[in-house]
């Protein structure tokens, strides 16, 4: 019996849609050039004359609503995390300014749910996943309704202790892949889902491995491809049965070219049951969604990046704009439907918190303010390095924005632009400058005489309102690390 899930209208269906709308054009190749070379200015054709490219569903952040030590070294017992350590106030500050991005209706449509990390408690079999404190679903659903979100993506970064070969969130394997066991384990994860849920938390996508490949310090679960399948043929169905709504996704990490992938598209049941393929490219560099291949061997399914940020020094001014085009290059060159970056708060105390965060907040147990020192305890403030490379994608691209064509006259890896039409009709463009030291100026023909109002981001810059340009011919000059984003006024 299939289960009434609350996270919206058929999320699989939609995403499928966004795989296979619009028809593939020749795009220009690549440039690079050098810093003696580099392009000072080109030109842009935006193509609305031209089918809609995919439908873009909106992006998705992660939530640490539970301890992890500090450079993701183990699982503390302390009781720590987000909505839970805020204040009423700054939860609601939190949920306006961050996860609405300031809008009045919705912002970020996806909460990826780290499953055995920082949604880790336990019922008296060791087998099924409830509240580690009291009130921890509750809090998330109350954060979920209030920040106007779809729903979660719940992944497990590991299974529940039971089910693993040294009793551990950390490391380990499945103890056995005896049919029934997996059955088993399927039954159990669909029970994990049916709690969430019935404590309000909707649940928009699945997947049953967070970078399978990986034995961390932290919460894992490691997975030769025979055995992902396994294990994924018979979770996969259950979840399918009881939730057909919920986008089901593999591998969270290598997507359908890393060897799980690759298995699964030889096993057509397996197969079957995939809706979109998701890969982990963290801080690549955004030159690299231009010049490799994620899609040519997807078998028609929606590839996207489900997991952004910087695991090694911290944040920078050019990292900035780097995610910004990160953002871009997965929806322009792979036609990915979403995109999520990694935390949205990340306590004052870790080490890794500059890195994975869109914003810092201070638990209780900190008291060092010589770090972060305009903090107070149960308070948060933005990490603006990363905060303004996404924040204008949450503001001005709403949920089920479709993307169009641009024609450049050369394509650029510092200077990147994306086109789309809100849900309204509205066109809104975006571009970027990941020059360090030079401006750049775009002349677009926007193809429409209506005016444009400008919004500016950057490493310190938050939606600076620039004066508006009426088309439909535009010259835009983009300062040294910058983002722009230009929306047809009403």
């Amino acid at each position: 019996m299939s289960r009434n899930n609350s996270a919206g209208p058929n999320r699989r269906a939609v995403l499928r849609g966004a795989a296979l709308a619009g028809a593939t054009t020749a795009l220009s190749p690549l440039v690079n050039l050098s810093a003696a070379q580099a392009a000072t200015s080109g030109s842009y054709v935006i193509r609305y004359d031209q089918p809609r490219r995919q439908t873009i569903l909106g992006l998705g952040f992660e939530i640490q609503s539970d301890s992890i030590g500090s450079d993701n070294n183990g699982l503390p017992d302390t009781v720590t995390g987000v909505p839970y350590d805020l204040t009423a106030s700054e939860r609601t500050r939190f949920y306006g300014q961050m996860l609405k991005g300031g809008r009045s209706d919705r912002g970020f449509r996806y909460c990826r749910l780290a499953m055995g990390l920082y949604y880790r408690g336990l019922d008296s079999s060791q087998k099924l996943m409830r509240d580690r404190y009291p009130g921890q679903a509750a809090l998330l659903a109350d954060m979920i309704g209030r920040a106007g979100i779809e729903g979660t993506s719940v992944e497990y970064w590991s299974p529940a202790p039971g089910w693993k070969s040294n009793h551990s969130y950390i490391g380990g394997q499945l103890k056995s892949f005896a049919p029934a066991d997996l059955a088993a384990l399927g039954d159990a994860m669909v029970a994990d889902l049916d709690h969430l849920t019935g404590q309000g938390i909707p649940v928009s996508m699945w997947g049953l491995q967070n970078e399978p490949l990986e034995d961390t310090p932290y919460s894992s679960c490691t997975y030769s491809a025979p055995e992902y399948l396994a294990a994924f043929k018979a979770v996969a169905s259950r979840v399918r049965a009881a939730y057909p709504d919920v986008m089901i996704t593999a591998d969270s990490q290598d997507g359908w070219s890393g060897a799980i992938g690759k298995s699964i598209k030889r096993d057509p049941e397996a197969l079957s049951y995939v809706d979109a393929w998701t890969y982990h490219r963290i801080g690549a560099d955004s030159t690299q969604q231009m010049d490799r291949d994620f899609t040519s061997g997807a078998m028609g399914k929606p590839v996207f990046n489900n997991e952004f940020e910087y695991l090694v020094g911290g944040t920078s001014d050019r990292r900035t704009i780097n995610t910004a085009q990160s953002i871009m290059n997965w929806m322009v060159f792979q036609e990915a439907p979403t995109w999520f970056w990694l935390h949205a708060l990340k306590p004052t105390t870790n080490a890794e918190s500059p890195g994975y965060s869109l914003g810092f907040w201070r638990p209780p147990h900190d008291t060092d303010f010589s770090r972060f020192p305009d903090i107070p305890v149960g308070h948060w403030d933005f990490n603006p390095q990363n905060w303004n490379a996404v924040a204008g994608f949450v503001t001005y691209m709403p949920w089920d924005s479709v993307r169009y064509t641009v024609d450049e006259s050369t394509r650029l890896g510092d200077q990147r632009i994306m086109a789309w039409k809100t849900p309204a009709g509205k066109p809104v463009f975006a571009i970027t400058n990941r020059s360090a030291t030079e401006s750049f100026t775009y002349t677009v023909d926007t193809q429409t005489a209506a005016t444009f109002e400008g919004h500016r981001y950057g490493p310190r810059t938050t939606d600076q309102r620039l004066t508006p340009k009426t088309g439909p011919r535009l010259t835009l000059t983009v300062p040294p690390l910058s983002i722009e984003f230009w929306v047809r006024t009403p």
